[in-house]
């Protein structure tokens, strides 16, 4: 088995910025990914409040962040299956890794609707990801469910491309930054105000949804051919909880301004910690992370 200091789970901003302090203080760093790297970023079609870049695509600032911190640290693409804590923290994936220390970047998934249709129609409709899926709907009508700045951006990029888009919302006001409410309106993009959405129906591919108005409680048949559900995200914590890391009610993981958790030699950073949920944030968590596992591992606090 590979012996390292470290262990960055996740190959998000958390992970890659923690991975890049980590060595830089001299910490021998192993990133494990079990999916693509850069996490939800990928999705977001544009990024406009990152330092540095007045605006950016989320892929391209991923790519750049996973070029910089692949000189650094080794970047593996393999799922972590299990982790176990005895003298040292032993991570199994494709191979096995042990670590004197492990920082959890885990991140979040995309929550779900719950409605019929929802997953009969997935990849035939259904997307989570605009900017994945978005070319695929040129021309054609679609439905954005969300309130919040991933669902404002999801539904101005979708219309920019072509899309004939409305946004739904189960309340009056949207969630999303001021910026991003202006450039929506200022698009004329329609919003379903105080509305859910009930079901997904179709054929072979999406046809329509139906939509509850919660308000005055009517009903309502919607003709779409997309529905890009954005209504926000759950923390990955089954890692956490398999070594009974704390968590809060949400479920995201409960750290300390340093990134430790109540397990010693665990940290966490990023999405799965919960707050603000913003790159830059991401970004500062993971920093922070690296380097409290650093001075932790040459004073270890919980040795005394």
């Amino acid at each position: 088995m590979e012996i390292y200091d470290v262990i960055i789970i996740g190959a998000g901003p958390a992970g890659l910025t923690a991975g890049i302090y980590a060595v830089r203080s001299g910490l021998k760093t192993l990133i494990l990914e079990g999916g693509m790297p850069g996490g939800q970023v990928n999705d977001t079609p544009l990024v406009e409040n990152y330092p540095c870049f007045e605006s950016i695509s989320g892929k391209e600032l991923v790519n750049r962040m996973e070029a910089h911190a692949s000189r650094y640290a080794d970047i593996k693409l393999e799922r972590v299956l299990s982790m176990e804590l005895k003298e040292k923290v032993v991570v199994a994936a494709k191979e096995d890794y042990v670590s004197d220390a492990v920082i959890l970047a885990t991140g979040a998934f995309h929550k779900k609707l719950g409605v019929p249709g929802e997953e009969e129609f997935a990849g035939r409709g259904v997307s989570q990801c605009a900017i994945c899926d978005g070319f695929f709907f040129k021309k054609k009508r679609v439905l954005v469910v969300g309130g919040g700045n991933t669902a404002v951006l999801n539904a101005i990029y979708l219309k920019n491309i072509g899309c004939d888009v409305t946004l739904i919302h189960r309340r009056d006001h949207l969630r999303a930054d001021s910026h991003s409410q202006g450039e929506l309106f200022k698009l004329g993009i329609r919003v379903l105000w105080n509305s859910v959405v009930k079901e997904i129906k179709g054929g072979d591919f999406v046809r329509s949804v139906a939509v509850h108005n919660i308000k005055d409680d009517a009903l309502d048949v919607l003709n779409v051919e997309g529905v890009f559900v954005s209504i926000g995200e759950s923390p990955n914590n089954e890692l956490a909880k398999s070594i009974r890391v704390k968590l809060d009610r949400g479920g995201y993981i409960i750290t300390d301004k340093n990134q430790r958790t109540n397990v010693p030699r665990v940290y966490a950073a990023g999405d799965v910690t919960g707050g603000a949920k913003q790159i830059v944030m991401a970004c500062a968590e993971g920093a922070t992370a690296a380097l409290s596992a650093y001075m932790d591992l040459k004073s270890p606090y919980w040795a005394d």
